[in-house]
């Protein structure tokens, strides 16, 4: 009966801790989806304007649409900080994993968040940038500072093709890992003609273009980011939703078992009792 009694104490305290960040993450969730959603039109009007420039002309040449032979590749992953979600961590890191497999040469691995660098370092991939603790604070600033190592590993020819692993927030209760390439930036070589356009860019349309290619890849990981966070937040929620249900299941079992394991002490006593007194008469 103290066992159980222990037990019931221990899977109580354990409750209290999980109730408690099912809280904290639900509170943590509403504010990182309202940013997640907020960041997305931006984005999609950006690469409409970036689309609308490359295909402006058939004779567009630009050093972030030319495709080479792939030799090396640079994967920016997205994960958490901590653990308690799920699988929201090794969803996301086991994509990466698997896509690097085909590699003659591992990949050059920018990892965000303590999970990405313990997981990529523990397997003997070049980390060329780490940075821990960013999705919750992520500023404008901290992803300039992504895109333009991406960026310029690419123009110098370090890597061929950058790629980027995160997990999107579909709904509370989805979250999906998924890839996208960033560069090169494939365009539709088949569309448009010298005048598909009544806009003109001054100086040309591969100047203009080339200046916005750094704002468009720090939006897309400033996007990237926010919608990985609020998928974390998301697992985390459903996952101590699930421990704190299972935690009370647990509590009522062992509680039945305790109150059983009680009235046949009881009954064995009051047997005692009744058969000493039988003993004396």
């Amino acid at each position: 009966m103290k066992a159980i009694k222990r037990r019931i104490k221990s899977v109580g305290s354990t409750m209290q801790i999980t109730k408690a960040m099912e809280l904290v993450a639900s509170s943590k969730l509403r504010k990182a989806k309202e940013k997640a959603e907020t960041g997305r039109p931006y984005f999609e009007k950006l690469y409409e304007m970036m689309t609308e420039i490359a295909e402006s002309k058939k004779d567009f040449d630009s050093p972030f649409t030319k495709k080479r032979e792939v030799e090396n590749r640079l994967f920016i992953v997205i994960a958490g900080d901590r653990g308690l979600a799920g699988g929201f961590n090794s969803n996301v890191l086991k994509m990466a994993l698997v896509e690097a497999e085909g590699d003659k040469n591992k990949p050059k691995i920018i990892a965000i968040g303590k999970k990405s660098i313990e997981f990529f370092a523990k397997r003997g991939f070049e980390l060329v940038g780490e940075y821990p603790l960013l999705a919750e604070t992520a500023k404008t600033a901290d992803c300039a500072d992504i895109a333009t190592l991406a960026i310029e590993m690419f123009k110098r020819g370090e890597v061929d093709e950058v790629k980027i692993f995160y997990t999107t927030f579909v709904s509370p209760l989805v979250q999906n890992p998924i890839s996208m390439d960033i560069l090169p930036i494939y365009k539709d070589d088949a569309a448009g003609d010298e005048d598909s356009t009544l806009i003109t860019y001054d100086p040309s349309p591969e100047a203009v273009f080339n200046r916005i290619v750094p704002k468009f890849t720090m939006s897309l990981i400033y996007c990237a980011l926010s919608d990985s966070y609020a998928s974390e937040q998301s697992a985390r929620r459903n996952a101590m939703e699930n421990a704190t249900d299972n935690a009370e299941k647990m509590t009522e079992e062992l509680s039945l078992k305790y109150n059983r394991a009680r009235q046949e002490k009881i009954t064995n006593e009051i047997n005692e009792i009744v058969s000493g007194a039988n003993a004396l008469q």
